[in-house]
């Protein structure tokens, strides 16, 4: 094993430079760092769609409101994120100003898959150019457009897929197994509300505070993004 770790070293002091094995290893280190983020859950349900997330309170100090993990860009478009945070803002204050431009010019709201496309863009840019260090988050990204609700997963190196449910960050080992027992496609948004808070139970364990949770969606009979208070998680839930 040490001779291997020697070996590697040295191959990643820059984001341009493949390993001998053919890896880039910036990009894996920020791959490990979406790992180690807090959880996020997304569910496409038979009603609307759903994100769930850990806002990981660190102090009794902090004022749980004030922590925001999901973030809305358009009427249609919300997100949350694993990882960097601060590097999650850019890229939602980005895709923002590319939905609001969408809008302006073409007087209708853009669908989702451009604004996944354009953060992966840059996202894979990040990890072909000197200078630069690739985005170290993650984004789950869902919404409405014509074709649909949609749930999409951006990864540092510029990949993304589409889901039907996925968590990401450091709850992912744990709550991923729970989703492919008990999600259905037939699913209403509040059975999804339960799996997810009931699956971020079970891997907090004694740190499990309602308080850190963080949850929206978006109806189909209303199609605009809607924060889910903590008193009707609370009902939920018990």
């Amino acid at each position: 094993m040490q001779p291997m770790q020697h070996q590697m070293m040295g191959y990643d002091r820059a984001i341009t430079m493949f390993s001998p094995d053919g890896r880039l290893l910036q990009v894996e280190y920020a791959k490990k760092t979406v790992s180690l983020g807090n959880t996020a859950i997304g569910m496409v349900c038979k009603d609307g769609v759903l994100l769930v997330t850990d806002k990981r309170i660190m102090d009794k100090l902090v004022v749980p409101e004030a922590i925001e993990k999901i973030w809305q860009i358009d009427d249609h478009v919300m997100a949350t994120a694993a990882g960097i945070l601060s590097d999650a803002r850019i890229l939602v204050e980005r895709a923002q100003e590319k939905s609001a431009g969408y809008r302006i010019t073409y007087d209708s709201p853009i669908d989702l898959l451009s604004i996944v496309k354009d953060i992966c863009n840059l996202a894979q840019y990040c990890t072909q150019s000197g200078g630069l260090r690739p985005f170290g988050v993650s984004l789950l990204i869902a919404g409405m457009d014509s074709d649909g609700k949609k749930l999409f997963v951006t990864d540092p190196t510029g990949l993304y897929n589409q889901w039907k449910a996925v968590v990401i960050g450091e709850g992912e080992e744990d709550i991923q197994p729970i989703l492919h027992k008990e999600y259905k496609e037939d699913l209403t948004v509040e059975q999804g509300i339960k799996i997810a808070v009931s699956g971020l139970k079970k891997f907090l364990g004694d740190q499990f505070d309602i308080e850190r949770v963080d949850a929206a969606v978006l109806m189909d009979s209303t199609k605009n993004v809607e924060r889910i208070s903590r008193e009707k998680i609370n009902k939920l839930v018990k």
